[in-house]
């Protein structure tokens, strides 16, 4: 069965830092590209940034770069996302997701098959 499992959301002040793990099983590691998206209430799901598993390529959208940086552990079939500097509207349910290997990676969400439960990150100002 696939299975992933995000953790390390939590209550934070703004201007602090958050690192993000999706733990995942079920599936060989090397095969999939790993997403991770938020959705804020009242907003549509959005791609934040992915990891390409042919050659480990990334990818961000225009309103995280520079602050979120994602990485992955083949060793513990795990895919981290770092977030620094974070900011109020950053506030969302943060989730990853696996994708059959593509040459890079996308953050379209209907090209995924397997999505975690998600991880609440608020920022308070």
């Amino acid at each position: 069965e696939v299975q992933l499992v995000e953790s390390g959301g939590g209550l934070v002040q703004a201007g602090e830092s958050l690192r993000l793990s999706c733990a995942t099983s079920g599936f060989v590691f090397d095969d999939y590209s790993i997403g991770w998206f938020r959705q804020a209430p009242g907003n549509e799901r959005e791609g934040v940034s992915c990891i390409s598993a042919s050659d480990g390529s990334t990818r961000y959208a225009d309103s995280v770069k520079g602050r979120f940086t994602i990485s992955k552990d083949n060793s513990k079939n795990t895919v981290y996302l770092q977030i620094k500097s974070l900011k109020p509207e950053d506030t969302a349910v943060y989730y990853c997701a696996a994708d059959e290997a593509a040459a890079t990676c996308s953050t379209g969400i209907k090209d995924y098959d397997y999505w975690g439960q998600g991880t609440q990150v608020t920022v308070s100002s």
